[in-house]
């Protein structure tokens, strides 16, 4: 019993599975289909770093609508396409079906993956694995389903990348849970060698850059305040006078980015490519 006059200590333990139920409605609102279309590019220079061989079994975690899936396939891989959000994955086995690319999809958590251990020869996750909130639990589950000398392939924004910058904003508006490590960290070769390293044989990481290109920095807002589901419920939880701060911040970090002259956006944003030689 707490003593009168004293305060209970405040647990700064995270409640990871009320933190999940968060994440997936909101990934669940919108339509980051529109969003994620855009990111092809990314899924397609992984596959190239991995050196993906036809055949090979490729399971695609926290997959969104396909891209890297859609990727590996284009590749004669085997490949096995999931994600928590049922409605994304939708929008993929139609990308799939338009192309003629025959891919498994399957509703999965990629902190409790639904397959037996050693089942793939390669495990890859574009901006997708790097939101779970139990981190550690993540990454062992992409060692535990990737086959000894198999490998693992990522992308994932960098703290100090537009993306990463923009998660800032939005923790200075709607704070994440207490205790919850920032989905940024993926994006550091610190953490992913605390992550994977006891797993690895090899680990490499490349900064690259992706370019977000729209009509305009007004173009690009309307279109992830309407599809992204994080910025979607972001601007939904802030009255009018905070909507008008939160934009003025993104407006103001675009602008400083922009490298257009032109009135468009070309706005780089950095991520960091990983490849694990899985021991």
């Amino acid at each position: 019993m707490t003593a009168p006059g004293i305060s209970a200590p405040i647990s700064t333990t995270p409640d990871l599975a009320a933190v999940k139920t968060r994440q997936q409605a909101a990934w669940s609102t919108g339509n980051y289909a529109v969003v994620g279309t855009t990111l092809q590019i990314v899924g397609e220079q992984l596959c190239e770093s991995l050196d993906l061989r036809s055949g090979a079994t490729v399971l695609d975690v926290a997959a969104g609508n396909g891209n890297a899936s859609l990727a590996a396939a284009r590749r004669w891989c085997d490949v096995t396409s999931t994600d928590y959000v049922a409605s994304l994955l939708e929008s993929g086995k139609t990308r799939a079906a338009a192309e003629g690319l025959p891919i498994t999809f399957e509703v999965a958590d990629a902190e409790n993956l639904p397959f037996a251990d050693a089942s793939f020869d390669v495990v890859v996750s574009t901006f997708g694995v790097m939101f779970t909130p139990d981190q550690p639990q993540a990454a062992k589950e992409m060692l535990r389903v990737c086959r000894p000398g198999g490998k693992i392939g990522l992308a994932n924004w960098t703290p100090d990348s537009f993306i990463g910058q923009l998660f800032k904003i939005i923790g200075r508006y709607v704070p994440p849970a207490p205790g919850v490590m920032s989905p940024s960290l993926w994006g550091t070769q610190a953490r992913i060698e605390e992550l994977f390293g006891s797993g690895a044989r090899a680990l490499r990481t490349t900064t690259r850059e992706f370019v977000f290109r729209y009509r305009s920095d007004v173009h690009w807002l309307e279109v992830f305040r309407t599809f992204y589901g994080p910025m979607h419920r972001t601007f939904a939880a802030l009255d009018a006078e905070k909507q008008a701060a939160f934009t003025e911040e993104i407006l103001t970090l675009m602008a400083a980015g922009n490298r257009a002259t032109d009135g468009t956006l070309v706005l780089p944003s950095a991520y960091l490519e990983v490849i694990i030689d899985r021991a």
